[in-house]
């Protein structure tokens, strides 16, 4: 007698039915490592950030907690197959809207916006805030977001956007990429040797001088190539992590070219291709890679009508070249025309000649289709798949200063699909799959000593332990008038000390890195703000030449300062070079939190002496360990003295978006609003009476108008404003409070910017929409906390960010200067917000808090 085979198993996903595989697996792992559906992505492992949403039965579910017999016969949907009318409404809608930024969240929140339209088809925006409150976007978009999912909803109305130009992307599967490897990479070799055309065939090409890329500090270069169908390629060093440096650029070289924005594509972060950049942080894009853009855009222009001057026997002065080609009163030569046959490489230096303002694009709004962000078809490094590719996990210590003391390396025999890699400290496997080495780390049994150094009070420590000053930390000092005569003759003397804490960048994407070694040459495909950094530190670290490795840097799901250096690209090359074969580190979000820096905690003393006058006679701020960033002080004061004293700090410290201008800007702008209470002066009055920067003084009055400001007009309600100069820009932030004893909630925040000339306001008042909310996080709860000096918060679950429950009435006024210089938008509107939220809560409360973060330190105080 027979016995029936038993049926396979089946889990059904996009309508197609696939054999299950065992039922405690995760649905995450089974549906991006079998079936490679990628949309679903990982951020924290814990279900508290959605970025692994997808959809069970219509119901969204977090795929990285539910697993296959959880989600027994029904149906999974992913992105990539969300085809329903309500999902593609939401997907052009919030497209539409520019609600997204790196992108990494967006799928996601697709996912669980189809879910709520699809029960409630006419929701309230309370509604979308409160059903979409467990998807977390870091880039703080939820304003757009909300707008986005409304918009598609019909609610019109409430919906922020209007009609806007959509730049074509021609970038996308259309410039040159890895296919094609020069020799050498192009910024290491003499222009005249370069694979121009073997890269891209006949042209002209224009390339920024050595003395052109000496004129800037990051030495941010640039190549442009004119082809003769009469498309524009332009190469720069920076990459784009979410802040659309690619828009601005492809808007820049159009503008000086005079073409449409449409024919010109961008291709970042390739280090074979780009000229070299130092990389993308401190708001440098703009003022550095944008001018080199401009220049040599300007050069080409210049090329093209002294060719088309002599083809047509005129004179300089009796061309133009405008809408794509050179025109004169009777002949018009195409730009194609002019570049077709050609081999040209045309060397630019500084000190081009470039369009008039009247001769400009408009500032937008333009926005770049985003729509492939929101149908799961932009692919970051964490979800790329090669052939025979590894998975690479890496020993790291469980918290810093902890060292690797002993593993168990007889437990791994026998194990099939894992490879122990051991060289220079660095411990790691290299598996088959996930699940083989993650199995393989349990067997190792890693055990470890514990280094760091202990101790109970956070700001006695930086205090007691200076540091000698370098790098970025470099001790800083600046000085004015005779501050103890100013003090000593004050009518008035105040004292007070700031602290912030150690905060995470808390990027979705944790850090990944993919390597492979071809023929001894090595390629990396790794999410980093520092391309050439890394490429110098690999070839150190592996005894290689620069010239053989290629670093290359697609879409990045946010960085926020946090990805600077190799770290993870090291790790991956080394388990590459050893397994012999392409692998991929993805590391988990404890790793990040661990492993990765964090923002420097700031100890901020302030002491001033006020005139009888309430004039400021002197003014003295000393940072403990945070930086120098954001010291500059806009005030007239009779005496003043800003310092920076670096510590050592007890937990690895370094880039974050603004950096110490945050901390510095935190303790200035409450201080400011101390001495004016002393004075009796209403805060806003007192610093336009103080202000010495004309433009800071008009963007001010500015946000007051358009804020409404008036003196406190009741109880638990308050208003408070803070103002800030950097990198530069200039911004004030005013913001509405609302507290009672149980605590307090920011109800209005208004952010004027003005960052000298708009290249793409749309840009700009996303980056400004989503440094505002991250910013909220950093002035109301975020916080790493320490227990005897020994970092405690190594989950997502652990660590408050800003979500769409904290979205406060957002708006933005942006100042256009199209005479200056334009600065970057990415960092600058952050350093207005703690102060702006802690001088609104005193002029609601009586409360004076000089401690970030403000509300559990509210709590405390009122409790």
């Amino acid at each position: 007698m027979s016995v029936p085979a038993r049926a396979e198993r089946t889990l059904k996903v996009n309508g197609e039915s696939h054999v299950a595989p065992e039922a405690s697996t995760r649905l995450l792992s089974f549906l991006r490592d079998e079936l490679s559906l990628t949309g679903a992505k990982f951020g924290c492992g814990e279900g508290s950030c959605g970025a692994c949403t997808v959809l069970v039965g219509g119901r969204p579910v977090f795929s990285c907690q539910a697993t296959v017999g959880e989600v027994g016969e029904e149906e999974v949907t992913t992105i990539e197959g969300a085809d329903s009318p309500v999902a593609r409404a939401l997907q052009e809608a919030l497209a539409a809207e520019g609600a997204s930024q790196c992108g990494y969240c967006s799928p996601g929140m697709v996912l669980r916006a189809s879910a709520l339209l699809e029960g409630k088809p006419r929701p309230s925006e309370a509604e979308v805030r409160e059903a979409m409150s467990a998807n977390l976007c870091r880039c703080g978009c939820y304003k757009r977001l909300t707008a986005g999912i409304l918009r598609a909803a019909g609610a019109t109305a409430t919906a922020t956007a209007t009609a806007t130009a959509t730049a074509t992307n021609r970038v996308a599967g259309e410039t040159p990429g890895e296919g094609f490897r020069p020799a050498r990479p192009f910024d290491l070799t003499p222009p005249e040797e370069r694979q121009w055309f073997e890269l891209l065939g006949d042209g002209i090409i224009a390339t920024s001088s050595p003395a052109l890329e000496a004129a800037s500090a990051g030495r941010s270069g640039a190549w442009i190539h004119l082809s003769p169908s009469g498309e524009v390629t332009a190469f720069c060093g920076k990459v784009d992590v979410g802040q659309d440096n690619t828009t601005a650029f492809r808007l820049l070289v159009a503008e000086e070219l005079s073409v449409d924005p449409g024919q010109v594509g961008v291709v970042l972060g390739d280090t074979d291709l780009c000229p070299y950049d130092m990389g993308t942080f401190a708001s440098r894009s703009m003022p550095d890679a944008g001018e080199a853009l401009c220049q040599v855009a300007a050069g080409l222009r210049h090329h093209l009508e002294a060719k088309a001057g002599a083809r047509l026997g005129l004179p300089a002065r009796a061309v133009q070249a405008r809408e794509g080609a050179v025109r004169s009163d009777g002949a018009v030569l195409d730009y194609g025309e002019l570049a077709t046959g050609a081999r040209v490489v045309e060397v630019v230096g500084p000190g081009q000649r470039l369009l008039a303002p009247s001769r400009r694009l408009p500032a937008g709004p333009i926005r770049p289709s985003r729509r492939e962000a929101f149908s799961g078809a932009r692919r970051f490094v964490s979800d790329m798949r090669l052939p025979g590719m590894a998975i690479g996990l890496v020993i790291h210590p469980p918290a810093p200063g902890d060292k690797l003391a002993r593993i168990d390396r007889a437990a791994l025999a026998g194990m099939a699909g894992v490879q122990l890699v051991e060289e220079e400290g660095f411990v790691g496997l290299v598996a088959d799959d996930l699940a083989a080495g993650l199995a393989g780390l349990r067997a190792l049994s890693p055990q470890f000593e514990t280094g760091a150094p202990s101790f109970s009070d956070l700001e006695e420590y930086l205090r007691h332990h200076p540091a000698e000053p370098g790098g970025w930390a470099g001790r800083f000092e600046e000085a004015s008038g005779e501050l103890d005569e100013g003090l000593a003759g004050a009518s008035f003397r105040f004292e007070a000390t700031y602290t912030a804490p150690f905060i995470a960048h808390v990027p979705l994407e944790t850090r990944a890195a993919l390597a492979r070694f071809d023929r001894g040459r090595l390629t990396v495909h790794v999410g980093t703000q520092t391309p050439f950094r890394v490429r110098a530190e690999l070839a150190e670290a592996l005894g290689m030449d620069e010239a053989d490795i290629r670093v290359i840097v697609g879409p990045t799901g946010g960085a926020f300062g946090g990805k600077h250096g190799s770290d993870v690209a090291l790790e991956a090359a080394r388990l590459s070079r050893a397994a012999g074969r392409a692998v991929l580190v993805h590391w988990t979000r404890r790793e990040e939190f661990t492993s990765g820096y964090l923002r420097p905690a700031a100890v901020i003393d302030v002491r001033a002496g006020l005139g009888s006058d309430g004039a400021l006679a002197s003014f003295e701020l000393v940072d403990t360990n945070a930086g120098a960033a954001g010291l500059s002080f806009p005030y007239r004061a009779a005496a003043r003295r800003l310092r920076f004293q670096p510590s050592t700090s007890p937990l690895p410290q370094g880039s974050y978006r603004a950096l110490a201008a945050t901390a510095n800007h935190f303790a200035r702008e409450s201080a400011i609003d101390e001495l004016a209470a002393i004075a009796g002066k209403d805060p806003a009055s007192y610093r336009l009476a103080l202000l010495e920067d004309r433009r800071l003084a008009e963007l001010l009055e500015l946000a007051l108008e358009r804020f409404g400001w008036q003196e406190k007009s009741s109880e638990e309600r308050g208003l408070g404003v803070a103002l800030g100069l950097e990198k530069g820009g200039r911004v004030v932030t005013c913001v509405e409070v609302r507290s009672d004893r149980e605590g307090f909630r920011v109800a209005r925040v208004l952010t004027a910017y003005d960052c000298g000339r708009l290249v793409n306001r749309d840009a700009v008042a996303n980056q400004v929409e989503g440094a505002t909310m991250m910013a909220l996080g950093g002035a109301l709860f975020e916080e790493i906390c320490l227990r005897q000096g020994r970092q405690q918060t190594t989950r997502l679950s652990e660590y408050r960010l800003p979500r769409f429950e904290d979205l406060p009435a957002l708006e933005v006024e942006l100042l256009d200067r199209p005479e200056e210089p334009a600065a970057g938008a990415g960092e600058t509107p952050m350093v207005a917000v703690a102060p702006a939220v802690a001088n609104a809560l005193f002029d609601a409360s009586g409360l004076r808090l000089r401690s970030l973060p403000l509300l559990p330190a509210y709590r405390r105080e009122v409790g």
